[in-house]
């Protein structure tokens, strides 16, 4: 019996091996499934619909006419199908082969949300031109402020990062450049708060303003572009609004984020200059001695650039709180940023708080504020002088004084302490300023600034709803400087030497808005909205400034200037007031016909009395042609919609306050300028003439749009034609000495700009592989209309860059290089008229050289600019790449210019070792010349074409763990490379910061550092 069970066993064991076996032998069998995506209604096939296992990352697409086929592991699954734009469908196997699915349009992409003035609008209903960047594109790349991360990301938009420093100055430019003498900066609008980029007067190492907003915080950025967008913004509009959404607090489970990275950066370049044998050999032949004896033994020498830069951190910190209930949403961020410069003694810290938060009292009423404070820290170090002496190039610049200082010399004593170089080399190169020493002066600015909003909102009846806000901007800041006895030589040593300077600024703005707002619905397809608004603000400014000379030693900085030998004390206060009404109406009929008619009326106190107020009113409408029947049946078009506007927008930052009035005060309040009883007074004159019909600069523009989507929306194009005049232009116009005064400010230029904007959006693959591709470009020619009322047609602004009517602003108008002057040649009078020195040509053939032989040789104004990027995911990786460029611009390299000169007692650019001499007939380089002035010509004429490599950043997001949301880690590079002929530090650049007139200048800048970084994203 016992043999039969253990028989019985052993058979069932041998049966469960068996069966096991041929299960597993079994498991791979797969099901194939075969069947077509259409919509639900056209019943045309959707190319490109994702039909994916349910739980799975197993699926395909369909192909160009909706078909697929897909395999997946049994009868016992879900597919799901899906497209943008359409709902999701869920359709269980159950052993079917075929499975056909008719996909819904999915509305919510018709009403997907834009921001625009006052409000918001459905994406479907916008009239003007306006386009957005998310948050995550913002911040992609290392930025310290919102400026830098629009850069190339928005056709129309052009934004030159004038300086590389951290917190460096930035140039913004909406469709051109839109003033002379005022500035062509756009509108920040933060919440609702009223911000400026700076001021006309800012020159290139000015800390911009953008940098104390910490981008992290942003949600979305609208540029508004055309007078449509940007007319209800009135008399500060001209020049474009940029308009910031700070991310808010979310009903539901907090959310805890933190978010860290960390880099280092480097210099992309450093210039080739000659080395110790060389400049000895140079100098030797300069000043006809025997200095240095045997210059080849020289070697070397000390190589400047690299004891300047450094390899520089980066890093960032940031902690988010997100969440609350029904009733009251708050969302709460802390952010640390600290960049040092590729320079030494230069860097840029920023702490910063936002807070938000939104509470419904009733149904009826919402209250809520927004609160934005940060406080920052600028250290610089002098560069970018637009000083075109020879002296300042080498003195006031630490990029120049690295370039120019001779390698022979040493930069520290046997103690370590900076080695002034009028204690070299018996003093021969006292006039060069050691760049150590420059690195050594102390100037930093601390900024603390607070941007606080607060508003409540009722709903007076169905559809009527009022909206009060009070806003506040607060800026202080603290600049200290100090230059230090420990740099000035021995024998330059005196009683003045040691300088310091402490300046407080204060800035005050207070803006009131009162909003009524009444939508509604009315004979089923019609939609009306009203807008209106009274707004009144005032912006208060003071500073005050004490200068001090002659310091007893550097044991107390600037924190004694009591002890100085010399004082002098400045101060200064303004205030402006500005008065808006505004109203705007938008119809639209059936999504398909929409009309926007805005007027706005602004009143300021800066403008003459005749002239107090101004009118900007604005039209424009949309035909979305894709709603008409005969478009219907077109399955590949998803949407079209054409667009036109015509408007008057003003700009009133062209002046500060006081100009239409007649002024007085001291024309040098820093020394006396009379002289009574032997008693030295300060004068006080007339300073400027009054003129009561200054007014707003205007600008009218029209613009036609077009958007295209196509293949269920996998494709879009933006495409925009804009003819914008700008008139009334402040402009400081010549009076004759007659008249007392040497001029005036009136409104008497002005300028065109026209354009064409593109822009494309593609998602080349959505299924478990993804790859979303963007680009936009630019072209804009802009135009001298009038100077001031005809009587001058052309004017020089610097030596070589000038304004003349009926052409581009900036251009530049030089001599034109025709090689060197040889040996048995004819060397007519004028310029650099000598054996070995340069040679220009004679263009009116009169025989000599003079201003007449002067033309046209450059356009600092890009025929294109663009940007494009591209974004890669596949299940847990993603990778990014962002690319930005400009085309056809040129540069006038004044620094090559001044470091080819061959005067003397300055180093000079590696070239110059080709210079010509008699048995060196070179075409290229002057010989050397004790005091030498070579002619500004087309040599220094570059071309600032580039294309560069912004950024590239892979990422991977790590499997869920218990009690954390996301985690997300990533290695980013940026700047890592630009393609460009430009032989200076870098093709993007203009040493004149934000001037409208004198545009793509090098004369030593900043440079722009390449990246290297990697972070951590982490959500609880």
């Amino acid at each position: 019996m016992q043999s039969i069970l253990s028989l019985r066993t052993g058979i069932g064991l041998l049966s469960l091996v068996l069966a096991t076996l041929t299960g597993q032998a079994q498991a791979p069998r797969t099901t194939t499934i075969k069947g077509r995506v259409t919509d639900a209604g056209t019943n045309e096939g959707l190319p490109g619909a994702n039909v994916v296992v349910k739980g799975a990352q197993q699926g395909t697409t369909t192909n160009a006419n909706g078909q697929y086929t897909v395999t997946i592991p049994n009868g016992n699954t879900t597919l799901t199908f899906s497209s943008i734009g359409y709902v999701s469908q869920e359709v269980p196997v159950a052993n079917k082969s075929t499975i056909d699915v008719a996909l819904k349009s999915d509305d919510r992409s018709l009403n997907e949300v834009v921001v625009v003035g006052y409000g918001t609008q459905r994406k479907i209903e916008t009239t003007g031109s306006i386009a957005s960047i998310k948050s995550a594109d913002l911040v992609q790349t290392p930025i310290v402020n919102v400026a830098q991360g629009i850069q190339a990301r928005v056709a129309g938009v052009q934004i030159v990062q004038n300086s590389g420093a951290p917190g460096g100055n930035v140039s913004v430019r909406i469709r051109g450049t839109n003033s002379i003498n005022g500035t062509s900066e756009p509108l920040y609008i933060v919440d609702g708060i009223q911000i400026a980029n700076g001021s006309p007067t800012d020159n290139v190492a000015t800390t911009s303003p953008l940098s104390t907003i910490n981008p992290n915080d942003i949600e979305s950025v609208e540029v508004l572009k055309d007078a449509s967008a940007t007319a209800i913004y009135g008399s500060r509009a001209a020049n474009g609004v940029v308009l910031i959404t700070t991310k808010r607090g979310k009903s539901g489970a907090t959310r805890v984020s933190l978010e860290s990275y960390y880099g280092v950066q480097k210099a992309t370049k450093m210039l080739p200059v000659l080395n110790a044998a060389q400049f000895a050999q140079l100098d030797n032949e300069v000043f006809k001695n025997t200095f240095y004896p045997d210059p080849a033994s020289l070697g070397e020498g000390t190589n400047w650039q690299k004891l300047i830069f450094r390899e520089a951190a980066i890093q960032n910190h940031q902690l988010t709180i997100n969440g609350g209930s029904e009733k009251t949403q708050l969302a709460l961020s802390l952010n640390y940023f600290n960049q040092d410069g590729i320079i030494i003694n230069s860097g840029f810290q920023r702490y910063s708080l936002r807070l938000n938060v939104d509470h419904r009292v009733s149904e009826r009423i919402k209250i809520g504020t927004s609160i934005l404070g940060s406080y920052s820290i600028n250290k610089g170090v002098p560069y970018g002088s637009t000083n075109l002496g020879d002296a300042d190039v080498v003195t006031s610049s630490i990029l120049g004084a690295a370039l120019g200082a001779p390698p022979t010399l040493k930069p520290y004593r046997a103690d370590g302490s900076i080695y002034p170089f009028g204690e070299q080399a018996n003093g021969q190169y006292r006039e060069v300023a050691n760049p150590l020493g420059l690195a050594a002066i102390y100037n930093q600015t601390a900024t603390q600034r607070t941007l606080a909003n607060l508003y409540g909102e009722v709903s007076l009846a169905k559809g009527l709803t009022y909206r009060a806000s009070f806003n506040v901007d607060l800026q202080n800041s603290l600049r200290d400087t100090y230059s230090p006895r420990s740099i000035v030589s021995l024998t330059d040593l005196n009683d003045n030497s040691g300088s310091g300077s402490k300046t407080n600024s204060n800035g005050i703005v207070l803006l009131h808005e009162s909003i009524l707002t009444y939508s509604r619905q009315f004979a089923e397809h019609h939609s009306l909205k009203f807008t209106g608004v009274y707004a009144t603000q005032t912006n208060l400014f003071n500073s005050n400034q004490i200068n001090a000379t002659g310091f007893p030693n550097d044991a107390t900085g600037d924190e004694a200037l009591q002890l100085a030998l010399a004082r002098t004390v400045n101060s200064n206060r303004t205030k402006e007031g500005l008065d808006s009404y505004l109203a705007r109406i938008n119809y639209g009929y059936k999504d398909k016909y929409f009309l926007d008619l805005t007027a706005r009326a602004d009143g300021s106190t800066k403008f003459g009395a005749n002239h107090k107020y101004g009118f900007f009113p604005a039209v424009s409408a949309a035909w979305r042609i894709i709603e008409e029947p005969f478009l219907k049946n077109v399955g590949w078009l998803s949407d079209l919609k054409l667009r036109g506007s015509y408007g008057l927008t003003g700009n009133a930052g062209g002046i500060s306050p006081y100009q239409s009035l007649a002024i007085v005060g001291s024309s040098n309040p820093n020394s006396s300028d009379y002289q009574f009883n032997h008693t030295y007074l300060t004068g006080i004159n007339p300073l400027g003439i009054a003129n009561p019909d200054l007014r707003w600069e205007k600008s009218t523009q029209a613009n036609i749009g077009l958007d295209i989507s196509v293949l269920n929306n996998r494709l879009s194009f933006v495409v925009d034609v804009y003819d914008k005049k700008t008139r009334d232009l402040l402009y400081i116009k010549t009076l004759p000495l007659s008249s007392g005064y040497g001029s005036i400010t009136g409104n008497f230029a002005a300028l065109e700009n026209k354009g064409v904007e593109l822009a494309a959006n593609a998602r080349i693959l959505q299924g478990p592989l993804r790859w979303d591709v963007s680009a936009n470009a630019t072209m804009n020619r802009n135009k001298v209309l009038d100077l001031d009322g005809g009587t001058t047609q052309e004017r020089f602004v610097t030596t070589y860059s000038i304004l003349s009517v009926g052409q581009p602003l900036g251009l530049f108008k030089t001599y034109v290089f025709d090689g060197i002057n040889q040996t048995g040649e004819t060397i007519l009078p004028g310029y650099d008229g000598r054996l070995g020195g340069h040679k220009v040509k004679d263009i009116n053939g009169d025989g000599v050289i003079s201003a007449a032989d002067q033309v046209v040789t450059g356009n600092p104004n890009p025929k294109v600019i663009f940007g494009f990027s591209t974004n890669l995911a596949y299940k847990s990786f993603d990778l990014s790449a962002f690319f930005s460029g400009s085309q056809g611009n040129d540069i006038y390299n004044q620094a090559r210019f001044a470091f080819e000169t061959p005067l003397g007692q300055r180093n000079l650019l590696a070239g110059v070792a080709n210079r010509w001499s008699p048995t060196n007939p070179s075409q290229e380089y002057a010989s050397a010349a004790q005091g030498s002035r070579l002619p500004v010509s087309s040599r220094y004429v570059e071309d600032g074409s580039y294309v560069r490599m912004k950024n590239i950043t892979l990422g991977y997001t790590l499997p869920k763990l218990n009690g954390v949301q996301r985690i997300r880690i990533y290695a980013s590079g940026n700047n890592l490379f630009t393609l460009t002929k430009y032989s200076g530090f870098d093709p993007e650049v203009n040493s004149y910061a934000g001037s409208n007139t004198v545009i793509g200048v090098d004369n030593l800048v900043y440079p722009p550092a390449r990246s290297f970084l990697g972070g951590i994203q982490v959500t609880f």
